[in-house]
């Protein structure tokens, strides 16, 4: 089959690679349909986080049964299904318990939580890609409606959809409430589109890439511009200086100023400045516990430096981690089914397989108008 595959660096190529195979019972196999680029895929791309060479690229898939081990028993061939990038096994104290972003048996390496395609969490080959095997199928998948309506938005399931209306969970976003989020790429504009689902009253959008910015105004959301404006000032004149009740964070550890400079503490100091005291933030921005190239010593060993005090003298609740995918994914599909949610309108490209070199290299370098990049291995 044909896959995107890292090289190093900078480096991807499309190649022809061993096709997957069912290896357990409880396997299937995908036949991908869309997957797509994620920003967290920009991590190893630039070299910022270790990734074997050779590994497939891909942990946002989508796409149609084709084979299942002879245990699967709810899943079959021919199902149209999302496959959470999370890989669980469902039967672990955390998976029991709703944490299958923190498995404790699908990692070989011990560490809690498994994934497809991406730095530390295990041997998964991903989705960009015409097939994929997907362990624990009938745990994992989920089913979509037969035929090819919604595929952009079902595509969002995956990942980022749920990623982003975690990020409004942690920060308790509820009917009438204020939100601030920091970051409009993918996920932050699904948080800001989570959180009118949710009811919020008015939702605050900071960037400074003016195409992420309309398309956050389409979502209904208020656009900050960080590059024009004092980021903390326009909150808080917007609040009559009361602040906004809830935060999301979906920026992460390469966060940087309108200059390019990198700032690792940035967002979360400008969130517990404009979070009203005993509001909640919700992280979804990646952070690493290593980061050679951070630019500081102490973002170097994971240490972040953001203003824990005033956060603490606010009395405000910080949520972290890694989405659980499958604790929103239904729910999520079924708006999207009953034509309440559209994530899929921040598509901005459609490519096959083939030109995902090109996807890469544009969406990395944040080239005007590549919001999000879907490719299509089956076209």
């Amino acid at each position: 089959m044909k896959a995107v595959v890292y090289k190093g660096p900078y480096e991807v190529a499309v190649e022809n690679v061993a096709d997957p195979k069912i290896e357990g019972p409880l396997d299937a196999v995908i036949r991908i349909t869309s997957a797509n680029i994620c920003g967290s895929d920009l991590h190893p791309y630039e070299g910022r986080v270790e990734f074997e060479s050779g590994m497939v690229f891909g942990h946002e898939n989508m796409g149609i049964v084709e084979e299942v081990g002879a245990g699967v028993d709810r899943i079959k061939v021919g199902d149209r299904v999302s496959v959470p990038f999370n890989l669980a096994c469902g039967t672990c104290r955390n998976c029991n318990q709703g944490f299958t972003s923190a498995c404790l048996r699908a990692n070989p390496s011990g560490q809690p939580g498994a994934g497809f395609g991406y730095p530390a969490m295990g041997p998964y080959w991903g989705g960009q890609a015409e097939l994929l095997r997907v362990p624990w199928a009938d745990f994992n998948l989920l089913k979509l409606p037969e035929g090819t309506e919604h595929e952009l938005d079902y595509t969002m399931l995956s990942d980022i959809f749920p990623t982003g209306y975690h990020g409004t969970e942690m920060a308790k976003v509820a009917p009438g409430k204020t939100v601030a989020v920091f970051g409009a790429g993918p996920v932050g504009l699904m948080a800001a589109h989570s959180a009118y689902l949710r009811g919020a009253a008015q939702v605050f959008v900071v960037d400074h890439q003016k195409d992420r910015l309309a398309l956050a105004e389409k979502y209904g959301a208020t656009s900050i511009d960080a590059g024009e404006v004092d980021v903390v000032a326009a909150i808080m004149d917007a609040t009559g200086g009361f602040g906004v009740d809830s935060g999301v964070e979906a920026v992460g550890y390469q966060a940087h100023d309108p200059a390019g400079n990198e700032h690792p503490a940035l967002v979360m100091d400008n969130l517990v400045s404009v979070v009203r005291a005993t509001g909640a933030i919700g992280v979804v921005g990646v952070y690493n516990p290593v980061d050679p190239d951070a630019a500081t010593e102490e973002a170097k060993d994971g240490r972040i430096a953001f203003d824990f005090g005033t956060a603490f003298t606010k009395g405000l609740s910080i949520g972290t981690g890694q989405c659980p995918v499958k604790a929103y994914n239904r729910e999520l599909r079924d708006l999207i089914t009953q034509g309440r949610a559209t994530p899929g309108d921040i598509v901005s490209h459609e490519l096959p397989l083939d030109d995902a070199v090109r996807g890469f290299d544009q969406f990395d370098k944040r080239v005007d108008g590549w919001t999000k990049v879907v490719l299509h291995p089956s076209r």
